[in-house]
Parts: C-alpha cells; structure tokens; sequence
C-alpha cells in the first residue's frame, strides 16, 4: 500500500468552496471515477490510466500522480495559489 501513497498530497477543488486532499493513487482514482467535474477530456483517461497502472504494480506513484494534476488542470480545479502572508518585523 506505501508504493500507492504520493510523495506530496495534491489539492483539488471538484466543487465550488469545497477543497480535498488527494495523497494516494487509490484517492485519485476514486475521485477520477466519482467526483470528476468533466467526464469526457483527454487528461481524466490519461490520469485513471495512469492509476490503474500503478494499482497493479505497473507503474510508480509519481507517475499517477502527475497523471493526476494535468488532469486537475484540464479540468480546471486546481485551487488558487495563495501568497504566504509576511510577518511584519519587530522594531
């Protein structure tokens, strides 16, 4: 199971105001069947492709899981980078 588990979680927002954590292969290729946005685009059948592979010893997690964003970014939810907020510095 620790060879399905992706190095860096990936955040998505398949829904409006509602952001997941997405950390393995067997995560991503749940949402990929259930939770995607839009069904029918190139990345998505890439990506479960992708998660197949890696689910029967296959492939490597990284490779799903970069699967796995360019299909978020196809399909348009990937949350907004936030800037970190600076501290102000002490006098």
């Amino acid at each position: 199971m620790s060879n399905f588990v992706f190095r860096a979680p990936v955040m998505i927002e398949p829904r409006w105001g509602r952001q997941r954590v997405v950390a393995s292969t067997r995560q991503a290729a749940e949402i990929l069947l259930r939770d995607w946005p839009i069904l029918d685009c190139d990345k998505r059948r890439e990506a479960m492709a992708a998660c197949l592979k890696v689910l029967h010893g296959a492939a490597s997690a990284s490779s799903a899981r970069k699967a796995f964003l360019a299909a978020a970014k196809e399909a348009r939810i990937l949350p907004p980078k936030t800037k970190p907020v600076s501290r102000p510095r002490a006098p």
